[in-house]
């Protein structure tokens, strides 16, 4: 017989610890196996939305790992198979502020909402309405990776989610969501790697990404989606981003993985009144510099923080510098921290 797991009130848990300052882990495997169905339970509760769960044993293996980037909140869970039910008195809590985007990295789920019932298989991409009810069953083991998009973000009237919900969108049919599962599946999977500036823009991009896939399953005009070019530059842009520290970030290796040509990828920077080199060395700048400010005097080499942004030598990194802020970097810091003391001298 099913054992469920919701009615109760929470119980008490606690995270695991994570290698990442933004990140926590939460496993059944915390705790006795007798109590791992309720503390599973206030897992999903306190980290995602309150549902009732259902499985076919008393003991539940699972884990979640969940990150945050900017507005953006990524949760992994790796689960036992099971059934959730979004139901109407967990909706009446009020914890439904986001739309899940969710990628069914391995295994299948069966999701109904909305009067709509659809199958996602390893590699697909469906939304969840958390102010409506829903229900998910997981026939087998799965991972399951959940973006939680503040709802304002989309900026999509309730009509227009109503009809997105419980439809698979499948990479192998090509078009915007080809290139969402794998931008997806990359940034849950690596999320705890990148310092959290980089982090916050990588989450911007998926969520343009997002907004622009919802609004071409719309049917919405062509003209007002981002064209093939905009796209494939959004594609290009993160992927820069991912390998940012990598001295190795060349044009020729850019335009490769992407399969185009170097004079293709070019032209793509040229029509935003830049080039591919000024922009990869204004990121490093950028990064270089946060880091630097953000350092304490003495605890870090130049170059050391141009290294790990892809320099190749602090030469370079020096001269890159001067060249865009007009201060060499032991004079813009030393200008930086004499600002920030004078402002706290004067609070």
């Amino acid at each position: 017989m099913p054992t469920v797991i919701g009615s109760c009130e929470e119980r008490r848990w606690c995270p695991t610890a994570s290698a990442s300052p933004r990140a926590q882990v939460l496993t059944t495997r915390s705790v006795p196996p007798r109590e791992s169905l309720d503390y599973w339970h206030d897992a999903v509760l306190a980290t995602l939305v309150g549902m009732d769960i259902a499985t076919e044993g008393r003991t539940y293996d699972a884990t979640m790992r969940t990150d945050h980037l900017g507005d953006l909140q990524i949760t992994t869970v790796d689960c036992d198979p099971g059934r959730v039910h979004r139901a109407p008195r967990f909706i009446a809590r009020g914890d439904g502020r986001h739309i899940f985007v969710a990628l069914q990295s391995t295994g299948r789920a069966h999701v109904e909402q909305d009067g709509r019932t659809t199958e996602l298989g390893a590699g697909d991409v469906g939304l969840f309405e958390t102010v409506r009810p829903f229900r998910t069953t997981f026939p087998e083991r799965f991972q399951l990776k959940i973006f939680a998009v503040p709802r304002r973000l989309l900026e999509r009237p309730e009509s227009d989610l109503q009809r997105l919900t419980a439809r698979a969108l499948r990479p192998s049919g090509g078009g915007l969501p080809a290139l969402l599962t794998p931008l997806l599946e990359r940034l849950a999977d690596t999320s705890e790697a990148y310092a959290t500036p980089v982090a916050e823009r990588l989450a911007e991009r998926v969520i343009d990404l997002v907004a622009a896939t919802a609004a071409d399953q719309l049917g919405e005009d062509p003209d007002e989606l981002p064209g093939a070019d905009s796209v494939l530059l959004l594609r290009i842009k993160t992927f820069i981003r991912w390998h940012l520290p990598d001295p190795g970030l060349t044009p020729r290796a850019i335009a490769g993985a992407h399969g185009i040509s170097v004079r293709c990828l070019h032209r793509l920077f040229e029509a935003e009144d830049t080039t591919l080199c000024r922009w990869i060395r204004e990121l490093r700048l950028d990064e270089c510099r946060r880091e630097l400010a953000a350092r304490a005097p003495g605890s870090v080499a130049l170059g050391q923080v141009a290294r790990r942004w892809g320099f190749s030598s602090p030469t370079r990194f020096s001269k890159a510098f001067r060249g865009t802020f007009g201060l060499s970097p032991t004079e813009w810091l030393d200008r930086e921290r004499a600002s920030r003391a004078a402002g706290e001298a004067t609070c």
